[in-house]
């Protein structure tokens, strides 16, 4: 049976979001660097009865990202929706970062999505349905968070290239912006983000959203502006 593959599957958003597709009978596929930490979040996810199974990659490193994703595969199916959700969360001001710096936080943020989104997309696209989902943020750049405000609008570029190039053929690619920190709770509650993701995945055809902005004043359409960054 087909599932959801998390991609950055770390104890915010991800397992939340790996949560919420569980408790609709999806199996679900972890992927996050550390084992520990995989651990911890099949162990949350596997509370909802659903089948699960983890693999740890670095969404930098292609061959083992993709790997991840074939093992995926191989357990559940090619995916219903693949969430993309890691990223290099950092305060950095104009000058401070190296170039490895800055293309190490820019591989993180967009090129493993890359990676993901092609692995996978074109099958998607032949079968004529799925959903790629990125979590997005940094709706307005913030000269305090430069490799983030970089990476978040590369975020919003790659998914408007991949519904341009995927959606005509069913996929539906989206981005959930967060736009504050995350944490139980609050506004940012991740449980409450989570059902954004849901509700870009079962969105009928004609109704598809490109962006759902998480303000913590409700979910808008429209990017205001503001000081806060993703996480």
């Amino acid at each position: 049976m087909p599932g959801a593959v998390i991609i950055g599957a770390g104890p915010g958003v991800g397992q939340s979001v790996a949560r919420r597709f569980a408790r609709e009978g999806l199996p679900v596929a972890l992927v996050a660097r550390s084992e520990r930490t995989l651990e911890a979040v099949t162990d949350a996810v596997a509370l909802s009865g659903t089948p699960v199974t983890a693999v740890a990659a670095d969404s930098t490193d292609a061959p083992a990202l993709r790997s991840a994703l074939d093992t995926a595969i191989d357990a559940f199916g090619l995916p219903d929706v693949v969430v993309y959700n890691a990223a290099a969360v950092r305060p950095d001001a104009l000058g401070e970062l190296s170039v490895r710096a800055h293309l190490d936080t820019w591989a993180v943020n967009v090129v493993g999505a890359i990676t993901a989104a092609a692995h996978v997309l074109p099958a998607m696209a032949e079968r004529g349905n799925g959903s790629f989902l990125i979590t997005g943020g940094m709706p307005e750049p913030k000269p305090q968070y430069v490799s983030l405000s970089l990476g978040k609008a590369g975020v919003r570029t790659l998914v408007t290239l991949l519904d341009d190039q995927y959606g005509e053929s069913g996929v539906h690619v989206a981005t959930v912006t967060i736009d504050g920190p995350v944490a139980p709770g609050t506004a940012f509650d991740p449980d409450a983000i989570a059902e954004h993701y849901w509700r870009l995945h079962t969105q009928p055809r004609h109704r598809w959203q490109r962006e759902i902005l998480h303000s913590g004043r409700g979910a808008t359409d429209e990017a205001p502006d503001t000081d806060s960054p993703q996480r």
